[in-house]
């Protein structure tokens, strides 16, 4: 297998970025290496497929069963793919830390798993999410919003502090706070794919809501299918 591609000096970063716009690719490596060259970051690892799969792509990483509701029942597949995928680049790269975004709760809680499985020395950090003043989770998806759905699509988190809301006050049926949010969003314009209220580390719902789960949506607005989550309890 060649040596990974480590890109180490800003100067070749912003060189790079250049030259792979000028050459019209629209992967996200593009601003991501932009961006890492304004902040001084120290170096970029860009693997090529061959890289990271020597023997062909697959995905032969089995992601457990936090993989199968919800975005599982939704998106058939997508889970082993980012187990396989994870797990692999972290054997290649062997941090001592790697860093995945709350938003994204279900993959967040399934590399957890399957990571304590494959890299146990890797710690997984959750980090929280980034949010627009009007509340909408910052995603690269943000973009393909048009003004109008850019606007709707923040009932997506004032539905979440709305179902936080209602179990403060009393609401524990988590078939009852699905609902609550549900019919923000649904007000809103939006077709909600689901609102549940989950366990953080197997994604089971339970009858009654406690302190310790989680809110978690995926819904579409404009054609574009956002996702976002929040702590039961949370006030942000």
């Amino acid at each position: 297998m060649a040596e990974p591609t480590v890109i180490t000096t800003c100067e070749e970063m912003s060189t790079l970025a250049r030259s792979w716009r000028l050459e019209g690719l629209s992967h996200a490596v593009v601003p991501t290496l932009a961006r890492c060259a304004n902040e001084s970051v120290d170096a970029v690892f860009v693997p090529t497929v061959d890289e990271i799969y020597p023997n062909g792509p697959s995905a032969d990483i089995d992601p457990g069963p936090v993989a199968e509701p919800l975005e599982g029942t939704y998106r058939p597949g997508h889970f082993e793919g980012v187990a396989t995928v994870v797990v692999r680049l972290l054997d290649v790269v062997a941090p001592t830390i790697a860093l995945f975004g709350e938003k994204d709760a279900q993959q967040l809680a399934v590399i957890r798993s399957v990571c304590g499985q494959h890299t146990p020395k890797v710690e997984i950090v959750g980090m929280p999410t980034i949010r627009e003043p009007d509340g909408l989770a910052l995603s690269s998806r943000n973009a393909h919003l048009d003004p109008e759905a850019r606007g709707a699509a923040t009932a997506i988190h004032r539905a979440l502090l709305e179902i936080t809301r209602a179990w403060s006050t009393g609401c524990a049926e988590t078939n009852r706070l699905s609902s609550i949010g549900s019919e923000i969003i649904a007000e809103a314009g939006g077709d909600c794919d689901y609102v549940a209220i989950v366990d953080p580390e197997t994604f089971t719902t339970p009858d009654t809501a406690s302190g310790g789960d989680l809110i978690v949506t995926a819904a579409w607005f404009g054609g574009v299918r956002l996702l976002d989550a929040l702590p039961l309890g949370a006030a942000t």
